[in-house]
């Protein structure tokens, strides 16, 4: 074999070698980073916006609420969330402090709710318009101390009078 066969031989066998790793690589014009040269570049613009965000926040317990750029602790994370919870059960007896509690003690069974929605639905609303059956509007006027609405109130005009 000759010089020249070999060293081309060699040269078909790099080129090969080239191609898969272009393929491998894909095209650097795809890249989502400003640098499409090369992927060095682009791993190190990577790794400095990675840096940046990482450093960029920094714990600071008197950090106001809302505060960007700084966080707090973990301590003082978990005091803030004791006390939000707090602020939400409002001292409720430890056995209804869960949902798992309610749920317990008001039964697994849709009679306690459903008895509940009742209840509450049987209520005289002044926001809402409601529709009312007879017996429900006669109990809700005396409830509020109209007395009988349907009573013939020309009649006792008329015996009033005379």
């Amino acid at each position: 074999m000759s010089l020249a066969v070999r060293i081309s031989a060699l040269v078909q066998a790099i080129g090969a070698d080239i191609k898969s790793l272009m393929i491998a690589q894909g095209s650097l014009a795809a890249l989502g980073t400003e640098a499409k040269t090369s992927l060095v570049a682009a791993i190190n613009e990577l790794q400095a916006e990675i840096g940046a965000a990482n450093g960029g926040a920094v714990i600071d317990d008197a950090a106001g609420a809302g505060e960007t750029g700084k966080t707090w602790s973990a301590s003082k994370l978990v005091t803030a969330l004791a006390a939000v919870k707090s602020d939400i059960l409002g001292g409720v007896d430890p056995a209804w402090d869960t949902l798992q509690e309610i749920v317990t003690r008001l039964g697994d069974s849709d009679d306690a709710v459903g008895g509940l929605l009742t209840a509450v639905g049987n209520r005289l609303s002044f926001a809402d318009v409601q529709t009312l059956t007879t017996e429900q509007k006669a109990q809700a006027c005396q409830n509020l101390g109209l007395g009988d609405t349907e009573a013939d109130l020309v009649a006792v005009y008329t015996a009033a009078k005379a």
